[in-house]
């Protein structure tokens, strides 16, 4: 695989994580809610019989952000790029791998537009946060 910064990865999934945290909270929670069908009284009330526990949601959604991380360092390992190309590298896997593969996903579940467009820019804020992170532990 290269000599992947692994210190990158962690960090730049916190990073993604946290930009997550603040995203479906204070930012976009209340909208986004709503148009997933989650009452107060459903947030409230904690996860229901059969439905996987906060912390394990939390845990899973870390280290799948965790492997899209990894994969981005492993191209910047490869390929060794400048700065510039590092944020477009990052940008690129939000705007061009990940939200086109949620929109699919959302077009076949006749989603709404606003609840794609929370979620797609999700993918692109925390990515460049990633190519942040990157380039200041180049």
């Amino acid at each position: 695989m290269g000599n992947v910064n692994l210190l990158a990865v962690v960090l730049g999934t916190v990073a993604f994580f946290v930009i997550g945290a603040l995203w479906y909270g204070p930012l976009f929670g209340k909208s986004w809610r709503e148009m997933n069908g989650m009452t107060d009284e459903m947030v409230k009330a904690g996860p229901q019989p059969g439905q996987k526990p906060v912390w394990l949601i939390m845990l899973l959604a870390f280290l799948l952000e965790m492997v899209v991380v990894l994969m981005l360092g492993h191209n910047i390992a490869r390929t060794n790029p400048a700065p510039h190309v590092v944020m477009m590298m990052a940008v690129g896997f939000g705007a061009l791998i990940m939200t086109p593969a949620l929109g699919i996903n959302y077009l076949f579940q006749m989603r709404p537009g606003k609840l794609f467009a929370i979620d797609a820019a999700h993918f692109i804020v925390g990515m460049a946060a990633v190519g942040g992170v990157f380039i200041l532990l180049g």
